[in-house]
Order: structure tokens, then C-alpha cells, then sequence
């Protein structure tokens, strides 16, 4: 055996071995509990019947996917101007330097902590009311804590750096020249952006959508704290089966179908994606 082909079966070993301890295992232990009957007699798909036959579970996947796939939509809406301001408007690299700083900064901080901050400011006396009273655009007090609407807000706020920081880094690698030529050959700002720039940029936001989908669909902090209870999502119904009702057979079936459907959500939008970039 060459040298060479040692050093290569080195590299491949070590991410191999931390994948199998840390994702493979423990997703195949998670798999075989909830394929386990709790006698332990044997092999049984009932969990499984009973999550898709049930319609609670279908409305808890509806939520669950509708709030994951509205945080995606409005992440890639506020998300990609905001990468064009940092990539093309800002010329100072200092200054640029301090807006990704206070871009990322949040990630620093616990979920917990910025999802209590929210609270705070989605109360009925907090200062989301209490602007949009002042300004007139309600007449009392709405109430976001424990609605849908309150925790789209509080997933946005905390995934939408990822959508920033990977269409920014697609705008950063989108080779300025091609936009000089569209430009000289005639086209509009506009145009040139919606048939070069854009299409170019296209791989950056497909990887910053599904990174805040995955993200989004499996949260557990953030729903289970704004919504009070009152909002179930499949996240915060796994973590009830393990912690509180011990069902772990359950609760591994619950978690092993958001894994299933993630990853088939995930992979029709990287087809269509595809599909839609040729």
C-alpha cells in the first residue's frame, strides 16, 4: 500500500468514524426504538401507523412544515437585500467588517435567551403594540405570544444571518466582468441583474433556504416558548414523548418521520432548484 493511499484512507477514516459516533449511531438507536414494540416482542410499524393515520399528527405536520416554509420565504425576501447591501453597496471594508460582526453577533447567544427576548417585546404591552398603537395601525393591543404569527417572527429574527451570509458569499463570487459585458451590450441595470446576477447567485440561495428550512422545521426553543403551549410543532411533540410521557419507541417514530419528510422537502426543492437553474 503507496503512501499516498494512506494518507487518503486517514482523511477519509476520521470524518467517517466522527460521523458514525455522533450522527449514524445515534440516528440507527433512535430508528430501532421506534421500529421496537414496548414489550420489546419483536418488530412493529404502529408507531408509524399511528402517526399517519391519525389526524392530529397531520395538522401538527402542517404547522410544523407551514411555518418552516414561510420562515424560509420571508429569510430569502429580507435576507437577500440585505447581502446585496453588504456585497455591493458597502465599499469600506471596515465598515463592512462591523455589519457581518453585528449580522453573526446574535448567533452567539442562546436561543433561549433571544427567544425570552422576544416575549418580552410580542407582549401585549410590549413595544410591537406599542409602535404599531402610536402610529395608528391598530386601535388595541394584538396578540402574538401563543399564535403562529409569533413564532414565524421569532424564527425569522434568529435564522435569517444564514440566508445573508450565504447569498452573500454567492454575490461576493459572481464575477463582476459578465456583468460589465451584459452592461456594454446594452442591458439595463435591471436586466442585467435578473438575467446574469441573479441566476448566478442562484446556488447561494438555495443553500441559505434549505439550511433555514432544516433549521426552522426542527426548532424546538423558539416554538415552544412563544407559543406558550398553545401551538404544537412535530419539534416540541418529540421532546414531550421523551421527557414527559417516557414513550421512547413514540417519540422515535416522530422524530425518524420529521427527518423523513425534511429530507424529502429538501430534496424536491434542490430538484426543482435544478431544474429550474438549467
Amino acid at each position: 500500500m503507496t503512501a499516498s493511499r494512506t494518507a487518503l484512507i486517514g482523511l477519509i477514516a476520521l470524518p467517517l468514524a466522527f460521523s458514525c459516533a455522533f450522527f449514524l449511531v445515534p440516528l440507527a438507536t433512535v430508528f430501532a426504538a421506534s421500529v421496537t414494540s414496548a414489550d420489546g416482542a419483536g418488530l412493529t410499524f404502529a408507531s408509524y401507523a399511528r402517526i399517519l393515520f391519525d389526524e392530529y399528527h397531520w395538522s401538527v405536520m402542517a404547522v410544523t412544515f407551514r411555518l418552516g416554509i414561510l420562515t424560509t420565504l420571508i429569510c430569502v425576501v429580507i435576507g437577500y437585500p440585505l447581502a446585496w447591501y453588504l456585497v455591493r453597496i458597502v465599499r469600506w471594508r471596515s465598515w463592512r467588517r462591523i455589519c457581518v460582526i453585528l449580522l453573526i453577533l446574535p448567533l452567539f447567544t442562546s436561543n433561549i435567551v433571544r427567544s425570552f427576548g422576544w416575549m418580552v417585546l410580542l407582549g401585549r404591552n410590549g413595544l410591537v403594540n406599542e409602535t404599531l398603537e402610536s402610529v395608528g395601525l391598530i386601535e388595541r393591543p394584538m396578540r402574538f405570544l401563543g399564535t403562529e404569527t409569533g413564532i414565524l417572527i421569532g424564527l425569522v429574527y434568529i435564522l435569517l444571518p444564514f440566508v445573508v451570509l450565504t447569498v452573500g458569499n454567492a454575490l461576493a463570487k459572481v464575477d463582476r466582468s459578465v456583468e460589465h459585458a451584459s452592461a456594454d451590450l446594452g442591458a439595463s441595470p435591471a436586466s442585467t441583474f435578473w438575467h446574469v446576477t441573479f441566476p448566478l447567485s442562484v446556488p447561494g440561495v438555495v443553500s441559505g433556504a434549505i439550511i433555514v428550512f432544516a433549521l426552522a422545521v426542527s426548532a424546538y426553543v423558539t416554538p415552544a416558548l412563544l407559543s406558550g403551549g398553545r401551538v404544537t410543532v412535530l419539534a416540541v411533540l418529540v421532546f414531550q414523548q421523551y421527557s414527559t410521557v417516557f414513550d421512547f419507541h413514540y417519540g422515535g417514530a416522530l422524530a425518524i418521520t420529521l427527518l423523513a419528510f425534511t429530507l424529502a422537502m429538501i430534496g424536491l426543492s434542490s430538484l426543482v432548484s435544478n431544474r429550474g437553474a438549467r
